[in-house]
């Protein structure tokens, strides 16, 4: 029987042999999604909770939470799903002062943690939260510029500024909607507008500079689109109007990054400049966009397979022993100065290096 199954495994195609283990094939102690998550998720329950202008609950820890959550439920870890929605619910007790306002794009992504929360617990009131913060997003307040008011005349969301990191910002809090609700107006409204970003903002070689003003390929800045699209792809029917758009944006993208891998198997800090540093939180967000891509064969899978492979594998040796990603560029506003990218301090354990990490490893485990 057992000469049988190895004969049967053998001749099986590389793709459906990597389904029946992980897409990307097994991995030595230390490396495994399993290992590398529990280490993270466990980590950020010691963690500092990391503020926004220094009041509210900061977009990065939202992601980082939520990803350990993602990591709790796929490994059934019951006990710390309950660890992180007790850490949840003080913000709506004694921390009630770090919730953040309804009024910025980055803030409102709070609201995706609220409805992941749900979707693990069934406990209304987080699915309540979570939608006033995704609603909100298309209804503009009286007080709003008038640029502001132009874009929700045109259907898009008022917090619009065609920033790249509004299109993580935007669909993860969307589509987390569409999963809690199955209304497809969340899906559509995000599509039009990811539609609209690839349009103004991709730059014919699938990047995208930090800003029109800036004309610098930055790492992290290009992930959140990269896990933007990603996520919006997983969720958005094969049918739909804009996702032949929207896919050719994806594949443009990463093709550009497969050829900018650098030689460790990760990219650099300015994504297309050889001589700049490495950086892991960009890093860990392309690697992310590569494993989903090869998971549901939107990308071929004998090219990106083993850079997807190879990325992970680079990204994990950057976890220091206290369990914290190192070589994470910090926060950075647009500079049109190609020296400052170059100059910017790199964290140790920073949230926008630890959330990212969750996502691969969410990646990996989903079946």
């Amino acid at each position: 029987m057992r000469r049988i199954l190895l004969v049967f495994f053998y001749f099986l195609p590389f793709h459906l042999l990597l389904a029946q283990t992980n897409v990307l094939g097994e991995f030595s102690k230390g490396y495994a999604p399993e290992e590398v998550g529990k280490r993270l998720s466990y980590h950020f329950l010691d963690m500092k909770h990391a503020l926004y202008v220094g009041k509210w609950i900061g977009y990065y820890e939202v992601f980082t939470w939520s990803g350990a959550l993602k990591y709790a439920e796929l490994t059934k870890d019951r006990k710390l799903i309950k660890l992180l929605q007790d850490k949840f619910n003080l913000l709506l007790t004694t921390e009630k002062a770090y919730l953040p306002p309804k009024n910025h794009v980055d803030l409102n992504t709070f609201g995706s943690l609220a409805l992941e929360l749900y979707q693990v617990t069934k406990e209304e009131r987080y699915k309540e939260i979570g939608l006033k913060y995704a609603d909100s997003q298309w209804i503009a307040p009286e007080n709003v510029s008038q640029e502001q008011k132009i874009w929700a005349e045109k259907g898009y969301s008022w917090q619009t500024r065609l920033w790249i990191d509004d299109m993580y910002m935007i669909p993860i809090l969307q589509v987390e909607a569409y999963k809690t609700t199955k209304d497809m107006m969340y899906l559509d409204r995000t599509a039009k507008e990811m539609v609209l970003y690839l349009d103004e903002l991709q730059r014919p070689n699938g990047l995208y500079y930090h800003a029109p003003d800036v004309p610098y390929y930055w790492g992290r800045g290009n992930g959140w689109i990269a896990a933007g699209i990603t996520e919006l792809l997983r969720y958005l029917p094969k049918n739909h109007k804009d996702r032949p758009r929207i896919m050719q944006g994806y594949l443009k993208m990463m093709e550009s990054l497969r050829n900018y891998q650098n030689i460790n198997g990760l990219w650099n800090q300015l994504i297309d400049q050889a001589d700049c540093w490495t950086e892991t939180s960009g890093s860990a967000m392309f690697t992310f966009a590569f494993i989903m891509g090869v998971k549901h064969r939107w990308l071929d899978v004998k090219k990106y397979t083993p850079a997807a492979r190879k990325a992970w594998m680079a990204l994990v040796s950057y976890i220091n022993t206290n369990n914290e990603v190192t070589e994470v560029c910090i926060g950075t506003d647009r500079k049109n100065d190609k020296q400052y990218y170059y100059d910017r301090k790199r964290c140790v354990g920073d949230y926008h290096g630890q959330a990212p990490y969750l996502w691969c490893v969410s990646a990996l485990l989903e079946k």
